[in-house]
């Protein structure tokens, strides 16, 4: 090694045994996180406040427009009914979630170890996502006779897509010279679809699994829309059917609320995964947390 060489290894070896100061942290989290959690929490408290104040200022009545007290009331006084519908809709968001993992991760495998299979399914996949599940629910519904399979049925319909596709190009965004490299050394190809493809295939497999979370639970609310399905066992759209159909919109926004809220929590818990999957190796957890 040349002096040149070894007075930058040195320096190098000399910049990483520097102790990395600790970042301060405030109530157990790290200081920089809190300006994400408080700016969205102060621009929500003030559009309800100012919400609250327009409804009591213009004096307008609840049947048209509820104010944020009066919804959060609501769901209090109507939680019973209200969570139990919620379990309902959220029972079908996560089993059509888990048949979009199951059934795209198994397709977007199979497209990429034969490609004659993909350019012979992966246009009917294109042609499913496309067409509004709003038109195919009720024959649905018909076909499959059963209320439970035919919303599980429409949910999967919109939340799969974005995992196939996203994971099909994950699995082809491998590195080539390491695809080459495999190859050079006799890998099978299980081993390269195990130890490179896969792996390089997460991040893309993740980022659709946020978006296919919200849209499983867009698929549910929609097909329980169509169905109309009512009873003690019903969902939170027919809650919402019905608290539209007696006039009682503070339950329609309560139930709202419900949903919005469910999406969110979705969603936080799919980028919380994502997060711990990738925060050792991927570089975009590694930028962020730089």
């Amino acid at each position: 090694m040349s002096a040149p060489e070894d007075t930058l290894a040195r320096e190098a070896a000399a910049a990483e045994a520097l102790p990395v100061p600790a970042e301060p942290r405030f109530l157990g989290l790290p200081v920089s996180i809190w300006p994400r959690i408080l700016a969205p929490l102060v621009i929500g408290v003030l559009v309800l406040t100012l919400w609250e104040l327009a409804v009591r200022w213009n004096d307008i009545p609840p049947y048209v427009l509820p104010g944020p007290l009066l919804i959060g009331r609501t769901l209090v006084e109507d939680w019973a009914t209200l969570s139990a519908s919620l379990w309902v809709t959220l029972r079908i968001t996560f089993l059509a979630l888990a048949a979009a993992i199951l059934i795209g991760v198994a397709l977007a495998v199979l497209f990429s170890q034969s490609k004659w299979l993909e350019m012979a399914l992966l246009p009917y996949a294109i042609v499913l996502q496309v067409t509004p599940i709003v038109a195919i629910a009720p024959l649905i519904i018909i076909w499959a006779d059963d209320i439970d399979l035919s919303l599980l049925i429409c949910a999967w319909i919109v939340a799969f897509f974005p995992i196939l596709s996203n994971t099909i190009l994950g699995l082809s965004a491998a590195d080539h010279n390491l695809v080459n490299l495999f190859e050079l050394y006799g890998a099978s190809r299980w081993q390269t679809l195990r130890y490179l493809k896969l792996p390089a295939a997460l991040p893309y497999f993740l980022a659709g699994l946020k978006v296919s979370g919200g849209l499983a639970l867009i698929g549910a609310v929609v097909a329980e829309f169509v169905a109309g399905t009512g009873g003690n066992a019903s969902g939170l759209a027919y809650r919402i059917l019905e608290a539209g159909y007696q006039l009682k919109i503070p339950r329609v926004f309560a139930a709202l609320a419900m949903i919005s809220l469910s999406g969110v929590a979705i969603f936080l818990a799919t980028s919380l995964i994502s997060h711990l999957l990738l925060r050792r190796w991927h570089e975009t957890a590694l930028r962020r947390e730089n």
